[in-house]
């Protein structure tokens, strides 16, 4: 198809006065509206008005300027349709072969804190109005969208002089995107402004453009791409690109970090804490959370909510780790991590948001709310005759919120705000008991005068007996188990202090 009558409305101007001066070159005829009328025109480009074929001027502030049979009949009318160029030449209508639009800035006025009016204002009508015909008749008139797609419209054009079917498609593909994902801005602002019901309403809809690429997903022979907007809470700084198993242990190394207020350094293995620490500075803190496991922290990923500097770098560039977040890092830093070209070093700007968790499942997908209950003193209950010490308490405290983030079942032994040994994704709960006993000792770490926590309750008085054994002297957990009479008579025999939260932490 070749490309004789155009319109051109653009909000987005970054490049278009070069490309309509390419579609003018090439015999094009141009019409366009308002400021984009006024900034071809400034570029030397004979572009007409819109109102010139409309025989009607833009009214009500520019509300209705393309919303016109004389515009949509121009671009819905099939070519191979007798019927419909016969009333075009009786109406003395022309047909357009080439639509290039994109749409107010709606989801930037909202992210701009703007008041409703000014939202609602940057709401599109005609925009998408023209996109959809255009698209609908897309072997008729080429719809564009984007101004990264002049270059390869421009290359086509410039090689046979007209747009063949295969792009024309694909132009539509993008247009048909582009409405789609608009449309589900303005409906999830709409509802959460009027409608209200939390995250989880009636329509779950969620729209994302594939902003990085993925080499492959957990494993070379799956495909993957990231979907969203990575640059709003992370800023990479330096190093290879980020994989799929990165990104996964990014999101799980943030979420545990933002537990915590104090200084704090968190290593992640496989979306697993294989050390965890609070202390009274960011280094101390990394320090303690590597005793925990520094055979798996080796190619982990480390994420700090203070400062890199320069002592810490250089402790962290003694083993190689994937990743290192923070929300600052010194000069002096970067110039020692950079020494390692690969590993990744990312600016955590703000914290990720407790929205939704969506997985899918059973052909379709699940969602939830994120788990970001807070344990509040007026959750823990005291069920034995031993009470915890204030000591103890804070550890409890501390060992609960790691094994949150822990993949059930869980069980976390911690001392002092470190985590000492970590049991994980076990099909039993008494093995999770075993195997983080097992990686303290491996560890060199003791659990005398220890803390566990478990994720959820315990079925049996065994993982008491276990626990106990271990040298730990106070157990956080749930509680609600049928057995629970069980396990307290357990703690109260092996001199153990229990507390129920009456909170569950399944993680799966």
């Amino acid at each position: 198809m070749k490309i004789k009558r155009v319109l051109i409305s653009v909000t987005d101007k970054s490049g278009v006065v070069d490309f309509s001066k390419f579609l003018s070159k090439s015999g094009a005829e141009i019409f366009s509206t308002g400021g984009t009328l006024k900034a071809l025109q400034a570029g030397g480009i004979p572009a007409k008005s819109i109102s010139d074929v409309t025989n009607f001027p833009e009214i009500l502030d520019g509300r209705v300027k393309t919303l016109h049979p004389a515009i949509f009949a121009g671009i819905l009318a099939r070519r191979d349709v007798k019927e419909h160029q016969e009333q075009l030449e009786k109406l003395k209508l022309s047909m357009f072969d080439m639509v290039v639009v994109n749409l107010y800035r709606f989801e930037e006025t909202v992210a701009s804190g703007a008041g409703l009016d000014e939202i609602v204002e940057n709401i599109d009508i005609g925009g998408p109005s023209l996109i959809r015909a255009a698209s609908k008749n897309y072997e008729g008139c080429a719809v564009v969208v984007d101004p990264s797609q002049y270059s390869e419209i421009v290359a086509e054009l410039g090689r046979s002089g007209e747009l063949g079917k295969p792009l024309l498609g694909k132009l539509a593909a993008a247009a048909f995107e582009k409405v789609a994902h608009y449309d589900v801005a303005i409906s999830q602002f709409f509802n959460e402004k009027f409608v209200g019901g939390g995250p989880l309403r009636d329509s779950l809809m969620f729209s994302g453009r594939k902003s990085m690429e993925m080499r492959y997903g957990e494993n070379p022979h799956q495909s993957a791409g990231y979907y969203g907007d990575f640059e709003k809470y992370f800023e990479k700084i330096h190093g290879k690109e980020l994989s799929y198993n990165n990104l996964v242990d990014v999101d799980a190394a943030q979420r545990l970090l933002q537990e915590f207020s104090e200084p704090a350094a968190i290593i992640i293995k496989h979306t697993n804490p294989c050390g965890a620490a609070i202390a009274s500075t960011i280094q101390e803190a990394y320090t303690r959370a590597l005793k925990t496991d520094s055979k798996s922290a080796f190619g982990g990923i480390v994420a700090v909510n203070g400062k890199i500097d320069a002592s810490l770098a250089a402790q962290l560039n003694e083993i190689f780790l994937e990743v290192l977040i923070a929300p600052e890092f010194s000069a002096e830093a970067i110039e020692i991590l950079k020494k390692k070209k690969d590993r990744r070093l990312i600016i955590s700007k703000k914290s990720l948001p407790n929205d939704v968790s969506v997985r899918s499942s059973c052909g379709g997908v699940l969602a939830q709310t994120v788990d970001d209950v807070v344990l509040n003193e007026k959750d823990i209950k005291v069920v034995t005759n031993k009470k915890p010490t204030e000591a103890e308490l804070a550890d409890m405290k501390f060992a609960y919120a790691v094994c949150k983030h822990v993949k059930s079942n869980a069980i976390v032994f911690a001392k002092d705000r470190m985590t000492l040994g970590s049991g994980a994704g076990q099909m039993s709960r008494v093995d999770s008991v075993k195997i983080a006993r097992m990686k303290a000792a491996e560890a060199g770490l003791s659990l005398q005068g220890s803390v566990a926590a478990s994720d959820a309750f315990f079925p049996f008085s065994d993982n008491v007996e276990e626990i106990a054994a271990a040298g730990a002297t106070a157990i956080i957990q749930p509680g609600g188990s049928v057995r629970d009479a069980d396990s307290i008579e357990a703690a109260n025999r092996l001199n153990v202090s229990m507390v129920f939260t009456g909170i569950r932490h399944f993680k799966h």
